[in-house]
């Protein structure tokens, strides 16, 4: 992705992680407290849509404050230029995570509910997306996260701790970090090999825009799936059994073909360095620890 700058390294890594939980934890609070007083009801389209913008707003913040203190640019932390191929193979892996998958997801649901776990109502993840107000719900639900989330995961973190702990690790920590900042016992393995994904990905490229791409991708067809009536209460497409086993199959192969072709890659994988791993968790355990716990009280159904 680029040449190794002395000024990215695991310990910034590991302080953006958990001042941007911080600060996300600190925005939920204040959103709360405005939803109660303002009485805002709860299944109605401006909680769900405040709920929506707290990881947004906090990440701003956070990414901010972070480039602020550690001193680097955007563009040390968020390259942008990279060859047409990766937008393709970002085509063809999103596709494969979206309808094979998420498969993953169902049995990761169908395990947790033999340990006890409720899930949430799916209904109540979405604000109404009728006729024009679509557009707000892919700007605040698909194209804001898309940014902000890849700019931390993808371009912060993965950019400062690939110098000192190597490619292949980076990869699996920012993926881990990644799928425990979502928060949802069910899609946490789905979450987790997305966020693999999307860091393979980001290094092969050497861009930030692949991998925002695929996010913005995945979250914008499922709300646009949703307005159209083609899924069910449980998110599964309304298609024939056949047809679904189809989709499942040529999108598995889509994933597993985009996959391959970055292994292909002719770029070198940067080596582990000494200590790098230690101290990211260092500076990191105080979002993996509040993140653990929201983890934790979303599964016992808190």
């Amino acid at each position: 992705m680029q040449e190794a700058n002395p000024k990215l390294n695991s310990k910034t890594a590991g302080l953006a992680y958990s001042v941007n939980i911080v600060v996300y934890i600190l925005v939920n609070l204040i959103i709360s407290i405005i939803i109660v007083a303002a009485a805002i009801p709860e299944d109605s389209d401006a909680n769900i849509y405040l709920s929506y913008l707290a990881a947004p707003i906090a990440l701003s913040i956070g990414c901010f404050l972070m480039l602020k203190y550690s001193k680097q640019t955007i563009r040390e932390v968020a390259p942008v230029k990279c060859n047409y191929k990766y937008y393709i193979i970002a085509l063809l892996m999103i596709f494969g995570l979206l309808f094979a998958l998420t498969h993953i997801s169902d049995l990761t649901l169908k395990l947790l509910e033999l340990m006890g776990y409720t899930p949430r109502d799916d209904s109540s993840y979405l604000p109404s997306l009728k006729g024009g107000l679509i557009v707000p719900a892919l700007l605040v639900i698909a194209v804001l996260p898309a940014v902000l989330e890849e700019f931390l995961f993808r371009g912060v973190m993965l950019n400062n701790i690939r110098n000192s702990v190597g490619d292949i690790r980076a990869i699996f920590i920012v993926g881990f970090c990644f799928s425990l900042f979502h928060g949802s016992p069910e899609q946490t393995v789905y979450q987790f090999i997305s966020g693999c994904a999307f860091a393979f990905l980001a290094i092969r490229s050497g861009s930030i825009l692949p991998s925002m791409l695929m996010h913005l991708l995945n979250n914008g067809i499922i709300i646009i799936l949703n307005a159209c009536g083609a899924t069910d209460s449980g998110g599964d497409l309304i298609i024939s059994q056949t047809g679904n086993i189809i989709l499942t199959v040529v999108a598995a192969l889509a994933f597993v073909g985009s996959v391959v072709w970055l292994i292909l890659d002719k770029k070198p994988f940067q080596k582990c360095g000494n200590g790098g791993v230690k101290a990211f968790f260092i500076y990191a355990s105080v979002g993996i620890v509040i993140l653990a716990i929201v983890w934790i009280l979303s599964f016992v159904g808190v």
